[in-house]
């Protein structure tokens, strides 16, 4: 097939932390079919995260159902379309569409609609074999011949969303101040929450050491919303909430920018700051950190210990959540201050 005459479409997962790791294997399918016509189909939030990107000529809103999508994408006329996303309901709809060439992940039900299979790892037990999903995705683009050397993530940053940030946060950019962010919350539920008090204490110990500025970054759904609350109570300091000062998530992704460190659950935004290249304390639960392993050089991750880690669960069935409280102030704290040692001596 002619390159010059490829129309491909790229079918994003729906997670934003998932289609941040996407991004070094949308840069190879890119640099791959340079000739080619590329399009991202993609959720609104993936689509603002990843824009502005130079990976593709065009968008195709997820907000339809299967067949309506279906006949939208039948009249597009793509020659591929690679599926990041792994549901039998995505195969379906890019079967309907006749698309010729679908590549994807042999699973889910969904194989017999692929003409391109990929299988990915099992255990004995038939179980998927726990890999880093940035190389589930590589693996896609090396599938079809993209060279998958360079692994980094990244996403872009719009000036005016700085510009942006600047007029709603003028006090949390301050140049003599270090931005850390806090991010306490977490989509895949509770159980991946380190203690509303810790943040805050680990706040104040920041605040009185580093004299930093504290920005607790939340989605705008009422649970996140009371977390960062609690945190802003039970801190002795002036804390910024962004419950109560709400970015676009293209402002979102310049106030990450100007991070000197970002110190979170393992959530979609620790994706991000890999990607803006901040420097990152991680803590993980009851999930574990060999899904989400990335190579990170200034990424400290901080395991927490309980007999029953990993489960894999959203929400802790014990009555006590032994892995998140295994995790100390004090290891966060001394963790940070190597990132925060070297902000202040001009190393970032």
């Amino acid at each position: 097939m002619n390159e010059t005459k490829e129309k491909i479409l790229v079918w994003l997962p729906s997670p934003m932390g998932d289609a941040v790791l996407c991004t070094g294997a949308l840069r190879a399918i890119r640099n791959r079919f340079r000739d080619a016509s590329i399009c991202f189909l993609a959720s609104k939030t993936v689509r603002d995260i990843l824009s502005p990107s130079q990976f593709n000529d065009g968008w195709v809103d997820y907000d339809k159902g299967t067949f309506k999508l279906a006949l939208i994408l039948r009249k597009m006329n793509f020659t591929r379309v690679i599926l990041f996303k792994n549901s039998f309901s995505s195969a379906l709809t890019v079967f309907l569409a006749g698309i010729p060439n679908r590549i994807g992940y042999a699973r889910d039900g969904r194989t017999f609609m692929l003409t391109d299979k990929v299988h990915p790892k099992k255990t004995p037990m038939g179980k998927f074999k726990p890999a880093p999903m940035l190389d589930y995705y590589m693996n896609l683009a090396e599938h079809i011949g993209c060279d998958i050397h360079d692994r980094v993530m990244e996403l872009s940053v719009e000036p005016a969303d700085l510009s942006a940030v600047k007029d709603k946060l003028p006090d949390a950019l301050d140049p003599d101040k270090p931005l850390i962010i806090l991010v306490p919350g977490g989509a895949f539920g509770p159980s991946k929450c380190w203690p509303s008090d810790r943040f805050a204490k680990t706040a104040d110990a920041l605040i009185e050491k580093y004299n930093a500025n504290i920005v607790v970054s939340v989605s705008p759904n009422q649970a996140e919303i009371n977390i960062a609350n609690q945190i802003c109570q039970s801190s002795s300091n002036e804390i910024t909430s962004l419950a109560k000062t709400q970015l676009t998530l293209g402002q979102l992704k310049a106030l990450y920018a100007n991070a000197a460190l970002v110190i979170t659950n393992d959530t979609g935004p620790r994706h991000i700051s890999i990607a803006l290249k901040r420097n990152l304390i991680t803590m993980f639960g009851p999930n574990n950190p060999q899904w989400t392993q990335t190579g990170y050089a200034n990424e400290t991750q901080i395991v927490g210990k309980a007999p029953c880690v990993p489960c894999d669960k959203p929400t802790c069935s014990m009555n006590e959540h032994l892995c998140m409280e295994s995790i100390t102030v004090e290891q966060v704290c001394q963790a940070a201050e190597k990132y925060l040692t070297k902000h202040q001596q001009g190393d970032l």
